[in-house]
């Protein structure tokens, strides 16, 4: 129990830390954020009082005390109040977030795990095939995933997409078609060969760090006591792979995968800019080129707060997997 109770302690401190920080920065910016914000709001007609405010708040500039500021802003944050976007006004910062988040989470979370359960298994198979023709598998991996995020996509875009006509190269639906995706077959198959390529690029891309790591361990873990006295024992070679090589030798993955998968909400930027794809990457994209700093803290503040509970769940799992944790941790 002190090893859980250490963790709650740890990631609540971290949670305060980047809420606190996200409140603060800009106010260590030099200029003033909020007046240049206010600027840009006031070119798309009237800027309402209750809307000056709330961008004070956010940004500074306000004439309440620097503490009331941060209590007030703590407050909006518990009833999802992050602010006004510059670059869609008046929309609200966290409804952009909201219509962006399921694409986000959709294609780059199950492209990540897909990645991952290749990687594991295929690495897991590699090593215990070491010194075979399954090794050549590792330096073709490994360029693929030397390649630049971009330079894949477009590759991708002009043989696959263009060239061959085998998928969409843009966006996440045909908007010829539909003003928006809809809840009914064609509707749901359009939507998934839309994301062919981009997933496709993510686990091109990631593929080979998880096979490569995965090999090495199986290496490793193969020539370990344990391992030897499995196979001394006449237990079937499956048993051995299966319940004692994979089960230990994916340990440091899994951990690693969590901080990967708790990256997925700040979607692959480069990946959705390429595809057009309507993700938070493409978001974050859009609040950069049109200086929208409530959008940014806002994909900023929900990217740290799901990478730290993606590593506080891991943290939990770890724990039930490898007892030793509990008593190091």
């Amino acid at each position: 129990m002190k090893y859980y109770g250490r963790r709650v302690a740890f990631y609540a401190i971290t949670l305060w830390a980047a809420i606190s920080l996200n409140f603060f920065i800009p106010r260590m910016l030099p200029g003033d954020p909020a007046d240049i914000l206010l600027a840009k709001l006031a070119r798309n007609g009237d800027v309402s009082p209750a809307v000056v405010q709330n961008v004070k708040l956010i940004l500074g500039g306000s004439d309440e005390s620097l503490w009331t500021q941060y209590w007030t802003y703590i407050k909006n944050l518990f009833h999802g109040d992050l602010g006004i976007s510059v670059s869609k006004f008046p929309e609200p910062v966290w409804d952009l977030i909201r219509d962006a988040l399921p694409w986000t989470i959709c294609l780059v979370g199950i492209a990540t795990i897909l990645s991952f359960a290749i990687g594991i298994a295929g690495g897991a198979w590699i090593g215990w095939k070491r010194g075979t023709a399954w090794d050549a598998f590792i330096p073709f991996t490994t360029l693929l995933q030397s390649i630049p995020y971009f330079w894949l996509a477009l590759l991708l875009v002009y043989f696959v997409g263009m060239q061959m006509g085998w998928a969409p190269v843009a966006w996440g639906w045909d908007v010829q078609t539909y003003d928006h995706p809809e809840l009914s077959w064609p509707s749901i198959v359009d939507v998934f060969q839309h994301a062919v390529l981009p997933a496709t690029t993510i686990i091109l891309s990631s593929v080979g760090g998880w096979l490569v790591g995965m090999r090495n361990m199986m290496v490793s873990t193969l020539s370990e006591d344990y391992i030897v006295t499995a196979e001394a024992k006449g237990l079937r070679p499956r048993r051995v792979l299966w319940t004692y090589a994979v089960r230990n030798a994916a340990l440091p993955s899994f951990a690693g995968f969590g901080v990967t998968l708790a990256f997925v909400v700040s979607g692959s930027l480069v990946m959705e800019q390429v595809f057009s794809y309507p993700g938070v990457g493409k978001l974050m994209i859009t609040a950069v080129q049109n200086a929208d700093y409530t959008l940014m803290q806002g994909v900023f503040l929900l990217t740290t707060v799901t990478v730290l509970a993606a590593n506080f769940v891991m943290d939990i799992i770890y724990g039930f997997i490898d007892p030793r944790t509990r008593h190091h941790g």
